[in-house]
């Protein structure tokens, strides 16, 4: 049995932005206390609650909107269906009323400035994405738990294990990139069929296509507004958005109704390199920000790298005519295999890793989807991973302001386009003369994370985040 088994909707989950591991964990971890409350039968009882954001979830808690969430997740809101429209609008009201209607029901007081506390000298021992929900009753007693938000919206409660889903027997369990090439040279299978046989040990065959149709369906509903919104991003740093203005400069007029005339019309653009190298930028800057806006995106796997998967996923549907339901769940059921492997052996946090957790592991996802969808074997696929992430050892995390915007959101651009590199480069080799193998690259990458400065592990604490000046609004 695989010491953790990780679904494709593990990899790939709904949600909204600007951040997996510090808006979506969070927002999961305030639903999962809730229903804590509800299971011991003491939510009519509550009376006050208080929430501790430690670590980096206190350092750049405001800039992900770690606040913002948490208290969404406490009202009983779902990141999945909630209106992104009413995000800030609705934490606004909280604010204002110093009311609180806890799971939707219990209505109590709350106060942001006083019931709210950062952290931001403490940490806990586990991860540095920890929060703490502590209820207290009418009857004199209180309700206390911990979560940690361990990157892509997974989130472990404290004294529980890792283990995503119940354990069952699974027939291919991978931890490895190594046990994963066994099992496809014993069976004869892609890397993709193996992935979808183990989901068939979940749920049915069409549960599982219908899920990952509905996973790509976000995916080009944000990708399609990302490129045709203007404006300027949230958060203070007065970011303005640019995938808008250059969808318009790459189609010169053209004209187009949705997103399927979109797609051919972009197509209908050219092969030139610098074209392309434009629309897959413009992809990815769509993505990240809609991320940086409260947008609704999909963690691929985590919300700050959510634009890399997406815009080759495009690329690859744009460039090389393979708008195919069966191709798009080939590239994604593979992707989610590269990035489970990461998550085993090393870490997808960039509270742990630094961006190359985050960045890096999506573009060797990436990388390794798009061999696969353009005819490479499965050794050719995990090349291109490692290649993917090679190139990413020792990405730091630095957020100006803690903001997912500067640099992250250009980082999803370039993680798009070494991933595109990264496949090529495989296609045209012989895997069998590769020197350094995807696990090498995964054990290194971890080593690389536990050397790293801690400033440079998502806290705003170093790097960029402390060369340029700001004037941020307080909380």
């Amino acid at each position: 049995m695989a010491k953790e088994q990780i679904s494709i909707f593990d990899m790939f989950k709904i949600g909204i932005g600007p951040s997996s591991s510090h808006t979506l964990g969070p927002w999961r971890a305030a639903q999962r206390f809730v229903e804590v409350l509800v299971n011991r039968g003491v939510l009519d009882l509550v009376e006050e609650v208080k929430i501790l954001l430690y670590g980096s979830l206190a350092k750049t808690g405001v800039g992900h909107g770690t606040d913002i969430a948490v208290l969404l997740g406490l009202s009983g809101d779902d990141p999945v269906t909630f209106d992104v429209n009413d995000v800030v609008p609705k934490v606004d009201r909280i604010k204002a009323s110093r009311k609180m209607s806890l799971g939707g029901k219990r209505e109590i007081d709350f106060t942001y400035q006083d019931d709210l506390l950062f952290l931001y000298d403490q940490s806990l021992p586990f991860h540095p994405n920890a929060v703490t929900f502590q209820a207290f009753l009418s009857n004199g007693t209180a309700v206390s738990e911990t979560y940690y938000s361990i990157g892509g919206g997974f989130v472990v409660q404290e004294n529980d294990t890792e283990s995503v889903l119940s354990e069952i027997d699974l027939p291919f369990p991978i931890d490895t990139a190594q046990e994963l090439m066994v099992a496809c040279m014993r069976t004869g299978l892609k890397i993709s069929e193996l992935v979808l046989e183990n989901e068939c040990s979940w749920r049915s065959e069409q549960e599982t296509r219908s899920g990952v149709l509905k996973i790509f369906q976000t995916i080009k509903e944000c990708i399609y507004k990302g490129c045709h919104t203007d404006g300027v991003l949230p958060g203070g740093l007065h970011v303005e958005r640019r995938a808008s203005k250059l969808n318009k400069k790459m189609l010169k007029g053209r004209s187009y109704s949705d997103f399927d005339s979109w797609v051919e019309t972009i197509r209908a653009g050219g092969r030139d390199f610098g074209y392309i190298l434009d629309c897959v930028s413009c992809f990815a800057l769509a993505v990240n920000e809609e991320n940086a806006s409260f947008g609704r995106v999909v963690t691929a796997p985590t919300n700050g790298a959510a634009g890399v998967i997406p815009a080759v996923l495009q690329y690859y549907i744009v460039f090389h005519d393979c708008y195919k339901e069966d191709k798009i769940i080939q590239f994604i059921a593979t992707a989610s295999e590269i990035g489970s492997i990461f998550k085993k052996g090393a870490t997808i946090s960039a509270a742990m890793g630094g961006c190359q957790a985050e960045i890096g592991v999506s573009s060797a996802m990436a990388a390794g989807a798009l061999t696969e969808c353009l005819g490479g074997s499965q050794r050719q696929v995990l090349m291109a991973a490692e290649i993917a992430m090679e190139h990413h050892l020792g990405l730091t995390c630095d957020p100006i302001g803690g903001l997912v915007q500067i640099p992250c959101i250009e980082r999803n651009t370039m993680g798009a386009i070494k991933a595109i590199t990264a496949a090529q480069l495989a296609l045209q080799s012989n895997p069998d003369k590769a020197k350094v193998s995807l696990d090498a690259v995964v054990s290194t990458m971890w080593d690389t994370a536990q050397d790293m400065n801690v400033k440079y592990k998502e806290t705003a604490d170093g790097g960029l985040a402390i060369k340029v000046p700001l004037s941020l609004p307080e909380c």
